[in-house]
């Protein structure tokens, strides 16, 4: 009886380790991709999902579609830094106009923004000192008037004994003086504006006209105001009436970080970007770095002139700068969808001999443009690792294990 019971329990035994192997096997079978290294528990206080030493994931052929592995290349990098300013005019390209002369303002012209010529009037003033100027010339006109026919006059007479040899030259003389006051009587008034045309209307007609006209002195937009009708304005008395600027070249000027600022230099190319057109990129160069550091803020004024050929930027408008510091770099580059950030801020990517199983490489990555990643160290050119997809890896390695 007893051998009996001892025969039944090595058979329920064996049972019991044939069905563990068996279901052992369907386990592994099952199993169509999974880490082949293993995966220790972290340590106390440590992330869950830091990376090993050396990760490795087995994708099996079908799961290879979720990826695209291509060989590892260079790209040539902009070193560039980038800058926040604000737009504004020209300082250098703008005139304040002023009259060359006291008066009250009698009519305008011009209103703000509207596009002038060099010599296009902007607004006349009733000036005292203009009709002073001009009741001289009309009298230095008739007094001359006056001697030319005296002198014509001693002429006829003078071959007939009517005239003297001394009232002769008398008369040449007078005429003279006359002719001199008159030219300085027409530069006067020139002074004052009037052309040539206007002087001669004005001793024609003998009659003063008041109104002195006060041009544009260079081609440009008005971009300031302040002349109502009757406002007493004097010269280099500010507010000055109106201001032009040439707004085809605009200032930019950016605040750039105090450790930064040994890489700029004049001459330097500026990429400029606005809100107010999405895609649109105006350029220039640097033309001026401000000698001074701002002690609260630490950073230094870079300032930059931007080509504006149809007066579409507007002062006061924020604007993305980068300026190109150095040289473009040729380095080794993988697109940024070939590199995951592990849970301890590592940067990592994915490399294989085979298309099969993969390798996790960490990453020292330096620069960053149209989409790549500059990798200072951690790849090599011609290695093929994971270009899109790479995040695919990392979720099947970080996978927590099933039931």
């Amino acid at each position: 009886m007893k051998s009996h019971i001892r025969l039944d329990r090595r058979a329920a035994a064996a049972a019991t380790t044939i069905a563990a192997i068996v279901f052992a096997a369907v386990l592994l079978k099952s199993g169509s991709c999974q880490p082949t290294s293993p995966k220790p528990p972290p340590p106390q206080g440590a992330a869950s999902n830091a990376p090993q030493s050396e990760a490795v994931v087995t994708l099996a052929p079908s799961q290879t579609n979720a990826i695209k592995i291509e060989p590892v290349g260079t790209y040539l990098f902009p070193v560039e830094k980038e800058a926040v300013g604000n737009i504004d005019f020209d300082d250098d390209l703008s005139v304040q106009v002023f009259p060359p002369d006291q008066g009250k303002i009698l009519k305008t012209f011009v209103e703000l923004g509207d596009d002038v010529q060099k010599g296009q009037p902007l607004y006349t003033i009733d000036s005292p000192d203009l009709v002073q100027a001009e009741a001289t010339l009309i009298g230095a006109a008739a007094a001359f008037d006056l001697t030319s026919k005296e002198l014509a006059r001693a002429k006829d007479l003078y071959g007939t004994n009517g005239v003297s040899q001394r009232e002769m030259e008398q008369a040449i003389s007078d005429e003279q003086t006359a002719e001199g006051a008159l030219k300085a009587a027409r530069d006067a008034v020139r002074v004052f504006g009037k052309s040539e045309a206007e002087i001669d209307r004005i001793v024609a007609a003998r009659k003063i006209d008041p109104a002195l006209v006060v041009p544009s002195p260079i081609t440009g937009q008005i971009t300031s105001m302040n002349a109502p009708p009757g406002l007493l304005v004097q010269p280099g008395t500010p507010p000055a009436p109106y201001s032009v600027a040439d707004i085809s070249i605009k200032w930019m000027v950016a605040n750039v970080t105090e450790t930064d600022s040994p890489l700029y230099r004049a001459g330097q190319p500026v990429e400029v970007k606005v809100t107010a057109y999405p895609g649109r990129v105006f350029t220039g160069t640097i033309s001026k770095i401000y000698a001074t550091v701002d002690p609260n803020t630490h950073r230094l004024a870079v300032r930059s002139e931007i080509a504006d050929p149809k007066h579409e930027l507007r002062p006061g408008m924020l604007a993305n700068f980068v300026i190109r510091v150095q040289d473009p770099v040729q380095a080794t580059a993988i697109p940024m969808n070939g590199v995951v950030r592990n849970g301890d801020g590592t940067m990592a990517a994915w490399v294989t001999a085979d298309r099969h199983r993969f390798v996790q490489r960490i990453l020292k990555i330096g620069l960053q443009k149209d989409g790549r990643y500059q990798v200072l160290d951690g790849l090599q050119p011609g290695e093929l690792a994971v270009t899109d997809g790479a995040v695919f890896l990392s979720n099947i390695l970080y996978a927590p294990p099933t039931d």
